[in-house]
């Protein structure tokens, strides 16, 4: 390990994230009810100019009248560059004790993220607020964003996640996308022509067009503490779709991802969550190596694999969650 040792952000389950317009008061319930770890009820994109600051109320009312049970509880505040974003930090927080975290979109530089913490900070040491300080969720979504954004990943100590806002990102990029999170068929490679092959003989594999993007953000996380989530799958009408971008993005090492509908809910929880199978033989990976300690061996096979210690981490990081999602 290095010398360098980085603190790690407050532990949250975070496997689904969903996303409720302030605006849509109808949702708030049935919000609450669902199966999601993460809510953040929105004040930006979701909500018209003209229904801001009643949106704001209404998140605020929500927040003292309904029980959101354990779910974390967080609000998506508008933009730095508008006239927004203030009232909606110190008005919310002020009013709202439930509120857990605050999520900054279209986050640039690491500057952004401070001037949030310091208004936090203020607004907290206003109200006394000592126990359960607020956290910060970011939304990468832009290019000056992904840019900086190992300097962002440093920027707060109460800075807990990042997201990769794809739509926004796609526009920044001025890529040429089809509906949001998913692929495109011209982001793709056609094999080697072979001497006397016909053209319809040669093969088309599709790319992600994300990788790069997500990869990246993972990196930043990871390195400095934070829950890397991945953002929308813009079809909700397509679970296998969901499925198979929320599978891509657990193999790169993402923790969870956004629901714009419920129902990708229960989708993004069983894809982020152990399986009884990994549980098993995670356990199993821990006790061989208790064995193999006690002899004193620093390594050891397992249904003919290595074991060693970096088995043992992944392994107990595995259990812990499983550990989370059972409470």
């Amino acid at each position: 390990m290095s010398f360098t040792i980085i603190e790690q952000a407050r532990p949250r389950l975070h496997r689904s994230e969903l996303a409720v317009p302030g605006s849509n008061t109808s949702l708030f319930e049935k919000a609450a009810k669902s199966s999601a770890d993460v809510i953040f009820l929105d004040v930006e994109d979701a909500v018209a100019p003209d229904d801001k600051e009643q949106a704001r109320k209404n998140i605020i009312e929500a927040l003292n009248d309904i029980d959101w049970g354990k779910k974390t509880m967080m609000i998506r505040i508008n933009g730095l560059d508008t006239h927004y974003a203030y009232r909606d930090v110190i008005d919310v927080i002020e009013k709202a004790p439930r509120l857990d975290m605050v999520l900054i979109p279209k986050v640039g530089v690491p500057a952004d993220v401070y001037a949030i913490d310091m208004l936090i900070t203020q607004v907290e040491q206003a109200i006394g607020r000592k126990e359960n300080p607020v956290g910060i969720e970011v939304l990468i979504e832009t290019a000056l964003g992904m840019a900086n954004v190992e300097a962002i990943a440093q920027s707060s100590k109460r800075l807990e996640a990042m997201s990769f806002g794809v739509a926004d990102y796609a526009a920044s990029t001025r890529a040429r996308t089809i509906g949001i999170g998913g692929p495109h068929p011209d982001y793709g490679v056609l094999t080697d022509k072979r001497e006397g092959q016909d053209e319809a003989e040669r093969e088309y594999y599709w790319g992600d067009p994300w990788h790069f993007a997500l990869s990246r953000m993972m990196i930043a996380c990871r390195a400095y503490g934070l829950r890397p989530i991945d953002g929308p799958f813009g079809d909700f009408s397509d679970p296998e779709g969901f499925k198979a971008a929320a599978r891509r993005a657990a193999v790169l090492g993402l923790e969870g991802k956004w629901a714009i509908h419920p129902s990708q809910i229960d989708l993004a929880n069983e894809v982020f969550s152990p399986s009884d199978e990994e549980v098993t033989k995670a356990k199993r990976i821990l006790e061989a190596m208790k064995v193999a300690e006690k002899e004193g061996r620093g390594a050891v096979s397992l249904d003919g694999r290595l074991i060693d210690i970096a088995s043992i981490r992944q392994a107990k990081a595995l259990i812990d969650k499983a550990e989370a999602i059972s409470k």
